[in-house]
């Protein structure tokens, strides 16, 4: 999946598959990246949009879809 760099203290790139609602996040201090399943487009975009990526993954996406840590 491509991703493309953020601005964000937690987090270095993020990707998303529309088609396949996976968001795919990789975090600046561990530099793992993790996928997250069933994310629809809605909340990619709402998070996107947010003025701060780390507290609005933390607050409604951490948790909440199934993860795998993929690299």
């Amino acid at each position: 999946m491509e991703r493309h760099q953020v601005q964000s203290s937690a987090l270095q790139s993020v990707g998303y598959d529309p088609e396949n609602k996976i968001l795919e996040l990789e975090f600046r201090d561990s530099g793992g990246v993790w996928q997250y399943f069933k994310l629809p487009a809605t909340v990619y975009n709402k998070f996107s949009h947010a003025p701060s990526l780390g507290n609005y993954f933390v607050t409604k996406i951490k948790g909440k879809y199934r993860e795998m840590k993929v690299a």
